[in-house]
């Protein structure tokens, strides 16, 4: 999935949070985080510390990935050839 601001970034997290069943007080205490740091995110995520989206990245069991503009999706072909 292409992002390309902070507001998308959190609509992105928060919908995985709520597709996974868990509560923003279940994330953040699973990363030593506040549930009011999770809504803050959620809500108003501009100035949101990198530690703090890789917590919660962690929490939701994802990850970031960053690659240069316009590189085209990987191929079936390309993943057989990673295994």
């Amino acid at each position: 999935m292409k992002v390309t601001s902070a507001h998308q970034l959190s609509h992105v997290l928060q919908d995985q949070r709520k597709q996974q069943g868990q509560s923003q007080t279940l994330v953040a205490r699973k990363v030593g985080l506040r549930q009011d740091t999770v809504s803050k995110f959620e809500n108003t995520p501009d100035g949101t510390r990198l530690d703090t989206l890789f917590k919660l990245l962690s929490a939701l069991d994802l990850e970031l990935e960053v690659k240069p503009r316009g590189s085209a999706p990987n191929t079936t072909e390309q993943w057989q050839e990673e295994w």
